[in-house]
This record gives C-alpha cells, sequence and structure tokens, in this order.
C-alpha cells in the first residue's frame, strides 16, 4: 500500500549526519546547510540536540531569526530522566529554551534498554515517555516521537514495543517514528513489522534506518510502501558507523520510481547541488558513483553504450539527469568506440570530424592508455587529441627542447632550473627560469616564452597536480601518470601525462594544459 499523502521528509542531517566520524561542523555551518535545505524544500530540518553541546544551542539560536519558506526546525532530545518528571529535567528545559516549533523525542522501545541501559521497570519507561511528550506538548510544540531500537525491540517483545508506540500517543506525538537504530534490519523485516504496526495502531507512522546491512533506503522505500507518511534521513547518507538512509536516493526514488511527491513541485532539480554543497561544506570529497547525485550516475563508458545513447538517451539511462540536476557524461578511455568520441567532439564544439579522423584519435588513446595514460579524468587531453587530427587545426606553440635540473647549493638548499625552447608563429623562443620544484620551473620558463603572443595565459593557474604510481613493484623505474588541473576565468580543465620519467610525464600534461587554455581563448 503506498499512501495518496505527501511524504514528509525530515532531514536530520545537522544532527544524526554530523555523528559520521571526520565531520564537524561549526553553528554557521549548519546554518548554511539549513538555508539549502529550506531551498530543497524538506518538511523538517533537525538543528540538533540543544542539551548537548554549545554548537547546537548557537544554532537553534540564530535559526529563530530566520524566515524559513519550507521547513519547520526541530530539536531533538530525549525523554526525561527514570524516577522524576518532564518539568524540571534538563534536557527537557533545553527543547523549550531552543525556541524550535517541533520537538523530536527519542524514548527506549527494546525491554534490553529499558532494563539494562535506562535501569528501570517497564512501566516507568511508559510512563517517561508519556510524561516527557504531554509536558512538550502543554508547552505548545509540536511533538515527533522517535521509538529508539524499534525493530529489534519488536523482535524481542512485540507487545511491550507496541506499548511504547501507544504512551507516545498519549503523550501527543503527532507522528511515531519506527527507527532500526543498528540498521540491522532486512528489507522483508521492515514491510511486515511496519504493515503490522499500522494495522495494530491507528496513528501517523515515520522511518528511520540506519545503514549498517546496506538497506536503509530500501527500507525506507518499503516501509513507505508500507504506509509510514514520514521518511527520515541524511544528505549523502551522512552518519554515525554506516550512515543513515540517503536522502539523495528515497526522494528521487519517491518522486520518480512511485510517483509519490515529497518536494514541492519543481525542487527535485536542485538535489545534485545540495548534495555537493553539503559535502563541500562537510569538508568530505563527493561520492562521485553515488545514485542520482554523483559525478557518475550518468556517466557513459563503454563504447557500446554510448553507441545506444547516441540513438536514444533512455538505452543506458533509467531517469533523465537532469530532473535531480545531474548531467550525462560520456568518458574517453580504452573501452572507448567511435560513439564516445563523437560525442566529445560535440561536446567540446569542436565540428564535425570524420571517419579517418575519429580512428586515429581512437587509436592513439589505445596505445597511450596501454603505456600508461588514463583519459577518464582527463578529457582536455582528448579534446587536443581530436583538434590535432583535424587538418586545419595548427598549434598555438610547438615544444623543440626542455631541460630541467634539481640540485642543492650551499647556502641556499635545495634548487631547481629550467629551460624550454620553444617555436611560436614561426619565432624560436629560448627561456629559462627558477622554480620550487622542476615542474614549478617548467611551468615559468614556458610562460615567459609564450608571453609575448598570449599575454592570456597570465590567467591560467595550476589548481591540482596528481601524481600516481602505476607499478610499484618496478621501484624508482616504476611509471608515473601525472594529472594536472587548471583554472581561469571560472573555467576548469584536466590534461594528462605519463612515462618512466616524472618530469616528462609532468611535462606532457603541463604542456596540454597550457594548449588548451589557450585554445579555450581564442574559441
Amino acid at each position: 500500500m503506498v499512501t495518496n499523502l505527501m511524504i514528509e521528509i525530515y532531514d536530520t542531517t545537522l544532527r544524526d549526519g554530523t555523528q559520521r566520524e571526520g565531520i564537524s561542523l561549526s553553528g554557521v555551518d549548519k546554518i548554511r546547510i539549513a538555508r539549502k535545505l529550506d531551498d530543497l524544500g524538506v518538511a523538517f530540518i533537525e538543528g540538533g540536540w540543544p542539551g548537548s553541546n554549545p554548537k547546537d544551542a548557537e544554532f537553534f539560536e540564530r535559526a529563530h531569526d530566520i524566515q524559513w519558506k519550507h521547513a519547520l526546525v526541530t530539536a531533538f532530545g530525549s525523554t526525561c530522566r527514570v524516577k522524576a518528571g518532564p518539568d524540571d529535567d534538563a534536557n527537557i528545559k533545553a527543547l523549550l529554551d531552543s525556541l524550535a516549533p517541533v520537538c523530536t523525542v527519542v524514548g527506549k522501545t527494546w525491554t534490553l534498554h529499558v532494563t539494562e541501559v535506562l535501569r528501570t521497570s517497564l512501566d516507568d519507561n511508559l510512563r517517561i515517555i508519556e510524561q516527557s511528550l504531554g509536558y512538550l506538548k502543554e508547552q505548545k510544540r509540536r511533538v515527533i516521537y522517535d521509538a529508539e531500537h524499534f525493530f529489534d525491540g519488536y523482535k524481542s517483545d512485540p507487545a511491550y514495543a507496541l506499548e511504547t508506540l501507544r504512551a507516545a500517543a498519549r503523550g501527543g506525538a503527532e507522528t511515531l517514528v519506527l527507527c532500526d537504530t543498528n540498521g540491522g534490519s532486512m528489507p522483508w523485516e521492515i514491510s511486515e513489522i511496519v504493515r503490522t504496526v499500522k494495522e495494530a495502531i491507528n496513528h501517523p507512522l515515520g522511518i528511520h534506518v540506519h545503514n549498517d546491512g546496506e538497506c536503509a533506503v530500501a527500507n525506507t522505500i518499503i516501509a513507505i510502501r508500507e504506509g509510514a507518511v514520514q521518511a527520515q534521513g541524511t544528505i549523502n547518507g551522512y552518519g554515525e558507523r554506516c550512515g543513515n538512509a540517503n536522502l539523495c536516493a528515497v526522494i528521487p526514488d519517491l518522486e520518480l520510481k512511485m510517483g509519490v511527491p515529497c518536494l514541492p513541485e519543481g525542487h527535485l532539480s536542485l538535489l545534485f547541488d545540495v548534495a555537493n554543497f553539503v559535502a563541500e561544506v562537510a569538508n568530505l570529497s563527493p561520492d562521485d558513483h553515488m545514485a542520482f547525485v554523483g559525478k557518475s550516475a550518468f556517466a557513459h563508458k563503454g563504447g557500446i553504450h554510448v553507441a545506444a545513447m547516441r540513438r536514444s538517451v533512455l538505452s543506458y539511462q533509467h531517469v533523465d539527469p537532469a530532473l535531480v540536476g545531474n548531467q550525462m557524461r560520456v568518458v574517453v578511455s580504452e573501452l572507448s568506440g567511435r560513439g564516445n568520441l563523437l560525442s566529445k567532439a560535440e561536446e567540446y564544439g569542436l565540428g564535425t570530424i570524420n571517419a579517418e579522423e575519429v580512428a586515429g584519435v581512437l587509436n592513439e588513446i589505445k596505445a597511450l592508455e596501454s603505456q600508461g595514460f588514463s583519459f577518464e579524468a582527463a578529457e582536455a587531453s582528448v579534446a587536443l587529441m581530436l583538434k590535432r587530427h583535424q587538418a586545419d587545426y595548427t598549434a598555438p606553440f610547438e615544444m623543440i627542447d626542455f631541460s630541467a635540473i634539481v640540485e642543492h647549493r650551499q647556502g641556499r638548499g635545495m634548487f631547481a632550473e629550467a629551460t624550454v625552447k620553444v617555436c611560436v608563429k614561426g619565432e624560436i623562443f629560448h627561456t629559462a627560469a627558477d622554480g620550487d620544484g622542476p615542474v614549478n620551473a617548467l611551468d615559468t620558463a614556458l610562460r615567459k616564452a609564450l608571453m609575448v603572443y598570449y599575454p592570456e595565459i597570465n590567467t591560467f593557474h595550476l589548481d591540482d597536480y596528481k601524481v600516481r604510481i602505476l607499478n610499484g613493484d618496478a621501484g624508482t623505474a616504476a611509471s608515473t601518470r601525472v594529472l594536472i588541473d587548471t583554472v581561469s576565468d571560472g573555467k576548469r580543465w584536466s590534461t594528462v601525462g605519463a612515462s618512466t620519467n616524472i618530469i616528462e610525464a609532468s611535462w606532457r600534461a603541463l604542456a596540454d594544459s597550457v594548449e588548451y587554455g589557450l585554445l579555450l581563448s581564442n574559441s
């Protein structure tokens, strides 16, 4: 069964997501992410646990002064202490002091946790659930109840697990959220238990699952199919241990696969941007292979695949990438076919290339990749190969000779110097330069030689320089691959070189970088 209602998306990136090892967000970071989530159109943004640390308290103080367009800011906390009441409980007070319009309260469902962790009676646990939620409700707060370890608790003692939900409902919870806190339940277990709970308790249900069995998204989707009306999770699946249900998969699965709305109309296309923004603020590299929002989610490498895609974009894509704000990409490698290169030529605006030119470039790529080159992440080098095979293309410069030396000089320490001889528009330039290292010296010497005719080279900035050893068993004689990223006026391109000599590999990538930049400048 699938509900006809719009599913509420409850984002807990700022609370549960920050429990991931390696994530630490400042109060300002959390506000920036919250604004993005609000733009996306989620229903609830769980800002943190205001009673646990100063940063979360700061977030709620800042959030109170912001006019949110779509989301309700939610504060998270636990039930009051055992053998006590909520009216003088520090945690309950912190929830109220946060001024959040919605409070999410977590309580114990599993008898093991009641008796061994809380060390109280089963009846007292029911009391503190009902009274904690009831007190917050009396203080004019909307209340959501997170039934911690619900599925483990249900498997252990179904009757008691249901009684905890009834206690929360009596206390005024608007939604009873069933939590797979240890993340080990299987989809068929989630399906059966959610269906049983829905039959036993006539109350709106939510789902909150962790990913320890790699089933969090599937478990969330199956719970919605069984009638849950709220899906909790995090952007990019961040969370403790193996993470939480990844909203970047849950949301498009609901909207595109099940036809169940969960965001304002037209907002799904913001998902790619939100996923990458959150990764950037969290100082984590985006997962390129993540479904829907990964850079490689709609990347096509195999020649047969690309040939089919050129005839029908539906042939190897399950959805239109634009629906989630992503885009289709064609990757060039030794596995490529003619279609890959034709697509690249179109992408880079290189005009029409004939069959002979395509065959020549394809053979060159296959030969170079057998020597250690990799063109998947160096698309500018591919574009240059295509241009160089066109009869009317004239390279902006031709390298004649280069040399680079590195030595230690007394009183000065390590020293690098390079000389470059290039031909530019029929004129020979022979320049030398010092540098912090041999690659920097070569870069500086080449720029000196080209400045006379190409002053725009001053806008080219080397942004990244990666070196990979390809056959480490060869020791210092190993082949080396160099990847260079260059930026200029908001544009970014990548080039590659490979050789058993790291200087030669670097020069190849560096020369391609400059040539492609000049091609861009004059296009």
